[in-house]
């Protein structure tokens, strides 16, 4: 657990403010084109067209000859992370058009637009790590946004100090990525050991409001990466700073991927807890709870971490993920004009609303490396990862609408809770000067 926690900023303290001048305006007098890699894609050294696997294409990039500015883009658009992956594709995307419709990023003086080369992973460590080092070497690159999840972003990360090329990671939050003192990672998402000392502040506040009892036991279930080990470790110190509100009896890794939980979730049965905690990513959260269904599992609180919302979970799963909640970076209900116009041009681009928090981080990714390159006021990477250190920007669609990057490189924002109501619905319930609804407490056993 790392003990640099500095305390995130509170949404409210930010509330409605009127919108900020400068990138944001851009943004704002764009049209919601159709920024997708299957039209529209243009772009010098890649191939266009729908769902690039394995190569390189561009999307949403510089139209024409002229100058461009190339940024490299690694995510996984296909395999166990192809969701995820590409909702922040498309919010990075989404964010290049919008700059380059706006006649593209001011350097010295010029306007350049932006040339975004994308390589898809395919959510596989080793290609994740060695298409980073081919933008950054071969397609010479000014900076690469890539690294979603724990494991694919470890693997990018050791890239960016090897080659001395800016790196920002909107969905990758390990401690242990931030933690190596490098000099040229960044990324957009809060320590996940803050989303699991959320996690244990909300349930203590369920306490406080007379919803939960107070003493009731916590079984805990953790993927079994650094991205589980800190989620573990934000709750623990939560406990350890309110003694006697919760105890833990139960706690267990599982494997990434694994296609089986029941074994698992039979101990948690034994453990008798009252509350279930488990940190898993999106295929593991689906699996999982699908498996605790039909084991006939009940707890008063039901939480997977960062996962809870997405739409997927409620195709396959539908309304067994009511009452679930979830700590994420963003959520669509945040009261903030910047986040109701991301949500238009992104449905007027994609014909659907974002699905929960990815496209969102990854879209200010993008607004923070294009602040860094115009206030460097040139290319070089020494630059631009020198103004990144210094960037904030203050129209943030995050919640507390600030982003600026700690010394390690790594956002402190803070997460809101959101929880799965009847019928779709999705409310923000926690801090509760954000709610949008009631929170379900404890939730009802069927």
């Amino acid at each position: 657990m790392s003990t640099q926690r500095a305390r995130p900023r509170p949404l409210r303290r930010l509330g409605l403010v009127a919108l900020a001048t400068g990138l944001l305006v851009a943004l704002t007098a764009c049209g919601g084109g159709a920024p997708s890699g299957s039209s529209g894609a243009t772009g010098s050294s890649g191939s266009s067209g729908a769902a690039p696997q394995g190569g390189a294409a561009q999307g949403g990039g510089a139209a024409g000859g002229g100058e461009v500015i190339k940024i490299g883009v690694v995510l996984p658009t296909s395999g166990r992370e192809a969701k995820p992956g590409t909702y922040q594709w498309e919010g990075i995307q989404l964010a290049i058009k919008q700059v380059n419709d706006k006649g593209g990023v001011s350097v010295g003086g010029k306007k350049m637009k932006i040339e975004p080369v994308f390589y898809d992973d395919e959510s596989d460590q080793a290609k994740s790590a060695s298409l980073v080092e081919r933008a950054m070497t071969a397609d010479k690159v000014v900076a690469v946004i890539g690294g979603y999840s724990t494991a694919l972003g470890q693997a990018e990360s050791v890239m960016p100090d090897r080659y001395q090329v800016p790196w920002i990671t909107p969905g990758a939050a390990a401690s242990t990525i931030f933690s190596q003192g490098y000099q040229w990672t960044f990324g957009t998402l809060t320590p996940v050991s803050e989303l699991g000392y959320t996690t244990g502040k909300f349930l203590g506040w369920l306490v406080d409001q007379g919803k939960l009892q107070k003493g009731l036991k916590i079984a805990m279930v953790l993927e079994n990466t650094d991205h589980g080990v800190d989620y573990g470790n934000g709750i623990e110190q939560w406990l350890k700073e309110n003694p006697g509100y919760f105890t833990v009896v139960f706690k267990e890794n599982f494997e990434l991927g694994a296609p089986d939980f029941s074994g698992l979730l039979q101990k948690v049965k034994n453990a008798g807890a009252d509350i279930f905690l488990s940190d898993a990513h999106l295929q593991d959260y689906i699996t999982m709870h699908r498996q605790y269904v039909q084991a006939g599992l009940y707890h008063q609180m039901v939480s997977y971490g960062a996962r809870g919302p997405e739409k997927d979970a409620r195709d396959a799963l539908g309304d067994a993920v009511t009452g679930i909640f979830a700590g994420i970076w963003w959520s669509k209900n945040l009261p903030y004009p910047q986040v109701k116009k991301f949500i238009e041009d992104y449905k007027a681009a994609y014909g659907r609303e974002p699905d929960s928090w990815y496209a969102a981080t990854a879209y200010d990714a993008v607004r923070a490396l294009v602040t860094a390159i115009e206030q460097a006021g040139s290319l070089d990477k020494t630059a631009i990862r020198d103004a990144l250190r210094k960037v904030e920007l203050k129209d943030s669609l995050l919640p507390g609408q600030v982003l600026k990057f700690e010394a390690n490189g790594q956002l402190k924002a803070p997460f809101v809770i959101v929880q799965n109501k009847p019928g779709g619905k999705v409310d923000i319930v926690y801090p509760a000067d954000a709610a949008t609804g009631e929170v379900i407490a404890p939730i009802p056993k069927k």
